[in-house]
């Protein structure tokens, strides 16, 4: 196996085809379906599923092109590394962000940062989990991590400020006549709400127990901003991070009481090169709310 038919495997996942895939890469699709077929044979399994869309991963398939993704980036990083005498940083830059967190912050930042040293490409993930971004923070894979708790030291973690949670409710509702919602007002509502291994739905449920609320799901979704735009149309209430949500709908947004907030903490890998450090100082420049004096102090490890 090389890391040539890690990338091949990577962009035919993305394509859903070998013939897109091989464009993409720039090479003859022949020889690209030879070495997804050499790959397969060397791991005794099938990757790809051929369905109506296209060609898709089956569930060995997801699971090897998450490493794969991984074995591929630190190979990246790798060459970058070894290119380091170079003035200005070059390369990728890899960067994931506990999903909702940052909406507004993190773009602004990676915008200056893009400006400063314009040979740098920067890839984003947004992760809903916490558990899997904290694995992907421990294994070295990631230059810069945004997240609400971590196990990292306070040399590589850093906190930005807090990421408060709103209720967006639809057009009319009632409520939307207070400045802050009391959550036992938000008894028998319906919700919009996100996957059950998410972090965002964590923060949804453990609020409704401690009120004894009912968890009333009238839908599920994998974004913040599709969530907002259910509950504008009236489908169920959301609870997101307030910058989450899309200026053309921060009218229907609302901070409860008792407040909700997070932490947002910056962690950088082990030995961090220039372009994390300067996107750091760049996100420390951003204005990042503080929680309420009345809410919790959370430990960097928490």
């Amino acid at each position: 196996m090389t890391l040539r038919q890690y990338e091949y495997a990577l962009a035919v996942a993305a394509e859903g085809s070998v013939t897109a895939a091989a464009e993409r890469l720039h090479v003859a699709q022949p020889s690209m379906s030879q070495q997804i077929r050499n790959l397969e044979r060397d791991l005794g399994v099938s990757l790809f599923a051929r369905t109506p869309g296209g060609l898709t991963p089956t569930a060995v398939g997801r699971a090897f092109l998450r490493e794969a993704q991984i074995a591929v980036s630190a190979a990246r990083r790798a060459r970058e590394t070894a290119r380091a005498a170079a003035e200005e940083p070059a390369g990728e830059l890899v960067v994931s962000v506990q999903l909702g967190f940052g909406t507004h912050q993190l773009p602004r930042a990676l915008a200056a940062l893009r400006r400063d040293y314009p040979r740098l490409e920067v890839t984003v993930f947004e992760e809903p989990s916490s558990a899997e971004l904290e694995r992907l923070c421990r294994r070295g894979v990631l230059d810069l991590a945004l997240m609400a708790a971590c196990d990292r030291s306070p040399y590589t973690a850093h906190r930005l400020g807090d990421e408060e949670f709103v209720a967006v409710l639809h057009p009319g509702h009632p409520l939307l006549a207070a400045e802050r919602i009391g959550l036992e007002d938000l008894a028998e509502q319906p919700w919009v709400r996100f996957a059950d291994d998410s972090a965002l739905d964590a923060v949804l449920r453990q609020v409704l127990r401690e009120h004894a609320l009912a968890p009333i799901t009238a839908a599920r979704v994998s974004q913040t901003a599709t969530a907002v735009r259910l509950a504008a149309r009236g489908l169920g209430t959301a609870f997101v991070p307030a910058s989450a949500v899309p200026v053309e709908h921060q009218h229907l947004a609302r901070p409860v009481s008792p407040a909700v907030a997070h932490p947002v903490i910056a962690v950088l890998r082990d030995s961090a090169g220039p372009a994390e450090t300067a996107l750091l100082d760049l996100l420390r420049r951003q204005t990042w709310p503080q929680a309420a004096a009345a809410l919790e102090e959370r430990e960097l490890t928490g």
